[in-house]
């Protein structure tokens, strides 16, 4: 028979509160995912509102680090939450994390941005994403160990999976809401909305932290920490005894390299890089972006209770490994692929008109500028590649020899760029200016009367770079998107994050002892989901950045889903019929 508190069955327990139990977890952690989501799929946005001054490249990475120190200080939120939670209980400490979350997106919906305030802008959205950083390095652990120590023994998978596609369901819920907003049908429209429509999703988190209040206020203690505490058995000091013995840390490293750090890359790349690229390699706009992949993420959630529920039945361990390996195996033709669906136009020029770039390494920068004084003009290498960034062109790098002027190569021509050690001032602007036109164009100009000691100047028609002549596109096509296999790839995407995510939260349950195990669970997991996850989509994209291959930061999820298949094929024990009352 299952464990006993107060002479009624376990899974007695567990059949009477279930459906309050799940629904107040489980609503609540998506209204907190949906908080925390809202920046990625608004990074483009926030970057222009809030990083006003610096390069396109480096702003957008920059808006990504700021998206990232949200994830961050996750792991510290896990550590001063989980010990609240195995000291003083699982209920009590993720209403004050949902509190905080809510809170905290509310504000971002009212700061005023770069142009009102300058420099405090970006501070103060700083300040703001940290906050929800260390509210969701609590959520996670409270939830999942409070349903699964409700959730019979031999159901474990499935009730933590409703945990697990919280996850999925906020970035939906998220998708939706900014897709509904900037739709020209509730007359906001996208010029609008990238000037202040994106304020109305944070702002609209209010209502939702109300009712994920009033929802979780209606729940108990779970039964295994009322238990815990009745007998005496609770930790007077869980961070150390989960840490400093080596009998937890061993589990906890395990936990980590076998399970963790794959199921993280595979997640964020899965469902967050895979936009980022569409949007910025693949050109398409915001909005299709956005539309395809909700619904790639609707078709694939039913899988997250789906691989639970399997995961009762054959164990934790398999499900999660095979996830990663498919990843290793399949990320980089799948992301090609992408490539040739979303955007043929650019998948035709690439293999038509392949871009080089023939420089000296050592006058070559990785065109990422966190402080915004580049101007990457002191090198040829660098007006080469700042040009190639700006118009987001992928190209391929051959090392000259040292002191040579950097050319860049389009199909069958060449072009030599401008040497900026012989040049100065207004002749190195005058240099670089027909150059970058001739390379990727230039837009129209109007012309400009006299004013003051200025000069007039004439009206200047729009040139057409090399890179469009042979057919490098500036945008998607919207007519040649190929939707129904881009959704396809996506859903495949989102599937593999299913099985990798899916059974984790149960085998993080059983892995470690109750009096320790918000404390233990919680650490390892936002350590590889708020810094090996969270940092991908900034550290893939300054990959692309410093490389110029598009595909280049594939690389990063697919070596560490492939170490964890080898680590937790090792080292990682097999879960699933555990006992998790001791």
């Amino acid at each position: 028979m299952a464990s006993t508190y107060d002479g009624l069955p376990k899974h007695h327990e567990a059949t009477r509160s279930e459906k309050l139990i799940i629904t107040a977890s489980s609503l609540g952690t998506v209204f907190e995912w949906y908080d925390f989501y809202l920046y990625g799929l608004l990074t483009a946005i926030i970057a222009a509102q809030f990083l006003t001054g610096l390069n396109p490249t480096t702003s957008f990475i920059m808006a990504l680090l700021i998206f990232a120190s949200g994830f961050i200080v996750r792991p510290f939120g896990a550590l001063v939450f989980g010990r609240i939670g195995d000291l003083f209980g699982r209920r009590y400490t993720f209403i004050i994390t949902l509190l905080v979350m809510g809170l905290s997106t509310f504000l971002v919906g009212c700061l005023p941005t770069y142009k009102s305030v300058g420099v405090a802008a970006p501070i103060m959205l700083v300040v703001l994403r940290m906050f929800q950083g260390l509210a969701l390095g609590g959520e996670y652990g409270g939830a999942a160990t409070y349903v699964a120590e409700h959730a019979p023994d031999n159901r474990r998978g499935f009730y933590t999976s409703w945990i697990q596609i919280t996850a999925t369901a906020g970035l939906a819920m998220a998708l939706l809401i900014v897709i509904t907003v900037r739709s020209p049908i509730t007359g906001v429209g996208e010029e609008a909305f990238k000037e202040w429509g994106w304020r109305i999703p944070y702002l609209v988190s209010g209502l939702f932290l109300v009712l994920g209040l009033w929802l979780r206020l209606k729940l108990h203690e779970s039964p295994v920490f009322q238990k815990m505490k009745a007998e005496g058995t609770g930790s007077k000091s869980p961070i150390k005894e989960a840490f400093g013995e080596w009998k937890n840390l061993r589990i906890v490293f395990i936990a980590f390299f076998g399970a963790i750090a794959g199921q993280a890359v595979v997640w964020y790349c899965g469902q967050l890089y895979a936009l980022f690229f569409l949007e910025k390699m693949l050109k398409i706009d915001g909005l299709t972006a956005n539309t395809l992949i909700i619904i790639a993420l609707l078709m694939a959630a039913p899988f997250f209770l789906f691989f639970g529920w399997l995961s009762d039945r054959i164990g934790r361990k398999p499900i999660i490994l095979s996830g990663c390996a498919l990843a290793a195996l399949t990320l980089f033709p799948v992301f090609h692929l992408l490539t040739d669906a979303a955007n043929p136009a650019l998948a035709r020029a690439q293999a038509a008109a392949p871009v080089t770039v023939t420089a000296d390494p050592a006058e070559c920068s990785s065109q990422f500028d966190p402080v915004g004084a580049n101007k990457f003009d002191t090198t040829s290498c660098d007006i080469v590649k700042n040009a190639l960034a700006k118009a987001g062109v992928n190209y391929t790098n051959v090392v000259a020899a040292p002191g040579t002027v950097a050319t860049v190569a389009v199909g069958g021509r060449r072009f030599t760029a401008p040497d900026p050690s012989r040049l100065s001032g207004d002749a190195k602007k005058a240099a670089i200016a027909p150059f970058t036109a001739q390379l990727i164009g230039a837009p129209a100009s109007p012309a400009r009367a006299a004013e003051g000691d200025k000069p007039a100047v004439a009206a200047r028609p729009a040139v057409e770079g090399e890179l469009a002549r042979v057919g490098y596109p500036g945008k998607a096509n919207p007519a040649e998107i190929n939707k129904p296999l881009v959704v396809a790839l996506l859903f495949y995407l989102v599937l593999l994050v299913t099985m990798v995510y899916g059974p984790i939260a149960a085998m993080l349950v059983e892995l470690f002892p109750s009096r320790i195990r918000y404390s233990s669970m919680s650490l390892p997991y936002h350590i590889g989901n708020g810094w090996l996850g969270g940092l991908l989509p900034a550290i893939g994209f300054a990959m692309v950045a410093a490389t110029g291959d598009i595909y280049y930061g594939i690389w990063y999820p697919v070596v560490v889903a492939a170490a964890t298949v080898v680590l937790g094929m090792i080292f990682l024990p097999e879960t699933f019929r555990r006992n998790i009352d001791a």
